[in-house]
Order: C-alpha cells, then sequence, then structure tokens
C-alpha cells in the first residue's frame, strides 16, 4: 500500500511520507489487525502521497461506504469502458537441478496467471484451465466438450487465489468465479510437478588434461515446436577461478569468459525451436601453490519462450457475464522463464 502511494518505497520516501504511513497505518488496521487492504478502495480516501486523489466533493459518499463495508471492496461501480478487453498473461517459471549423470533430481513448474482487465460495470467471470480433476468431472457428468477430450489435462498441485475468486464454488465446483479488480493483478499461482516438458536440453561434456587445462563440450538443444523461438538465452559454464585463458568457439551467439563471475557466458539472443547449438572451449590454467581440487558448480541457463508452458497449462476459457450483456474481447499470452535451472557437471 505505500509503495502504491508513494511510488517508490526506498528510506528517503519514507522519511518524506511518514505522514502518509501513519495515515495508511490508522486506516488499514483496528486494534492491530487489518481491515481495509485493498489499494483501490484506501485511495479513494487517502489524499496525501504523490498519488493524486479526488476531490471530496466528487465522490459519491453511499459509494465509498459501500465499497469500505461491501463484499466487493476491491471494485468500484460505475465503471465505463468504450471497448471491454481482458488480457490474460499465463507466467511459468521451469525448475531443474540434473545430476552429472542425467538423472533429473528435481523438476517442477510453478505458474501465475495476470490479468488486465478493462471491462464496464460489475461483471461475473469465469475462468478455468485444464485441470485434469475439473474435466474429469466435466467427463463424468457429460458436460465435456468434443474439442475438450482431445485435448491434454494437467494435475495441478496446489494453487492459490486472489480474494476476489469465491472459494466456496472452486471447493464444490472446481470453477473460479469471481468480479475481477480494474486494471491489472495477480488472480492465481499454481504449481505442477508430474509431466514437465523441459524446453532445453543441455548435455556437458568437461575433461581435465592435468593441471594446466580443462575443456568443454557443451550442446543445447531445443526441445520445443519449430514455430516457436526463445530469446535472452544466457549459459553460464563455470571454470576453475585461477583460469589464465580461454579459445572458444560457438555454434551461435557470443560467448566470452567473465572473470567476476568465474564462467564461460554464452548469450543467444534468439533460439529457434528444435535447434541445436554447441560451445566448444579449451581452459588454460595458472600454476597455484596450493593444489585444491575444483568443486565443478553446477551450470546455470537462463531464457524466455513465447506461447509455450512446460506443465501444459493452458486457458480453456474466460466467460464474462454482465447485465448489460456486452461482448468483451479476450487475449491470452504464455511465457515460460527459466528458475533454477541448472546441470551438474
Amino acid at each position: 500500500l505505500g509503495t502504491a502511494k508513494a511510488r517508490e518505497g526506498d528510506e528517503d520516501k519514507i522519511k518524506n511520507n511518514m505522514t502518509l504511513l501513519y495515515e495508511l497505518l490508522d486506516e488499514t488496521m483496528d486494534f492491530g489487525y487489518p481491515q481495509i487492504t485493498a489499494i483501490e478502495a484506501v485511495r479513494l480516501y487517502i489524499t496525501l502521497g504523490t498519488a493524486k486523489a479526488r476531490e471530496a466533493e466528487e465522490q459519491d459518499v453511499g459509494q465509498l461506504t459501500s465499497q469500505i463495508t461491501g463484499i466487493v471492496d476491491w471494485r468500484r461501480e460505475g465503471l465505463r469502458y468504450r471497448k471491454n478487453e481482458v488480457y490474460i498473461d499465463v507466467l511459468e517459471s521451469v525448475n531443474l537441478l540434473m545430476g552429472a549423470n542425467g538423472n533429473i533430481l528435481r523438476n517442477e513448474c510453478s505458474g501465475q496467471v495476470v490479468m488486465k482487465t478493462q471491462l464496464s460495470g460489475m461483471p461475473e467471470c469465469k475462468f478455468a484451465l485444464n485441470d485434469k480433476l475439473n474435466m474429469d468431472r466435466e467427463a463424468a457428468s457429460g458436460k465435456q466438450s468434443a474439442e475438450d477430450k482431445k485435448r491434454r489435462t494437467v494435475e495441478i498441485d496446489d494453487c492459490t487465489f486472489h480474494r476476489c475468486v469465491r472459494l466456496g464454488k472452486f471447493d464444490s465446483e472446481r470453477t473460479i468465479t469471481f468480479i475481477p479488480p480494474d486494471g491489472e493483478f495477480e488472480l492465481m499461482r499454481y504449481r505442477v510437478s508430474d509431466n514437465i516438458k523441459l524446453p532445453f536440453r543441455l548435455i556437458p561434456a568437461i575433461q581435465e588434461e592435468g593441471k594446466s587445462k580443462v575443456t568443454f563440450n557443451v550442446k543445447v538443444t531445443a526441445q520445443f515446436d519449430p514455430d516457436k523461438s526463445a530469446t535472452d538465452v544466457v549459459v553460464k559454464v563455470p571454470v576453475p577461478p585461477n583460469t589464465a585463458r580461454t579459445n572458444i568457439k560457438v555454434g551461435a551467439g557470443r560467448a566470452k569468459f567473465e572473470p567476476d563471475q568465474k564462467a564461460i557466458v554464452w548469450r543467444i539472443k534468439r533460439f529457434p525451436g528444435g535447434a541445436e547449438f554447441m560451445l566448444q572451449a579449451e581452459v588454460d590454467l595458472m600454476q597455484t601453490t596450493r593444489a585444491k581440487a575444483w568443486s565443478r558448480p553446477p551450470i546455470s541457463f537462463s531464457f524466455n519462450v513465447s506461447m509455450f508452458t512446460s506443465s501444459g497449462v493452458y486457458v480453456r476459457y474466460l466467460r464474462v457475464y454482465d447485465k448489460s450483456g456486452y461482448h468483451a474481447n479476450r487475449w491470452v499470452r504464455y511465457i515460460t522463464r527459466a528458475g533454477q535451472y541448472q546441470i551438474r557437471i
């Protein structure tokens, strides 16, 4: 709340906005218990800070009271848009830890659904993913469409929701029903640990030639469809701390030894799906007085892949119901990023 009002949460901002912070604590807390935490509701009647507040004369006192004390304090009434649109981002982070022998030690996918709504009135929305439990229930009741029968289902291990979601309906019907806040918000978070499709496969081969040289051969293969591509791919290959000189050859992108990171950093701006690239490097080592074995830290990986999900999660539908009956345009985007994506060597 303080960040939303003061825009930045550094030390100087806190010192310069002590009055605002005292007022925020006074309005949001009652006898030590949080009461009002919705930013939009607090913004209506706290007039300090850099955020411009509406004049009290222009506010509808009845609407303000209803928003503070009512059940839908995250959205105000009377919103109107010329175009009613909903933007949905499904963002996933893939976590991988692979052993030096190729065995997967840890593999899971954590995701979040971020929405930006520009909807008039007080609409009710119904949202569904290809959750296995929900789709199996629909199949048993005969309500599943022919298209859904052909598609893959995903077992979602656990999920958390924005407080606008009606948890009672989710528990009983497994449907995500909610009245959305205006603007951007995080609808839900989820985690999937089974049947993860890894976007990249990395095969390292490291050979130490005595105490003076180490050779690296790293092969990276994109395991997603050719019509998709990854961007901002960075592979960090650790080298011994006594590295003196490197000779590096790559099949795509650029790679160089960065002493501050104690690694060869290989950067590829665009990595097409199905492609395979190699990094070959010879590392000359300095002689050291202490004969300490190299600990061999894991290779780390970072990337972004658009319109691809490692878990297989996809948006089945988003239905918008409003008493005026308007049509809302829906836009869906999928992005998969690397979380802790590491391969031991």
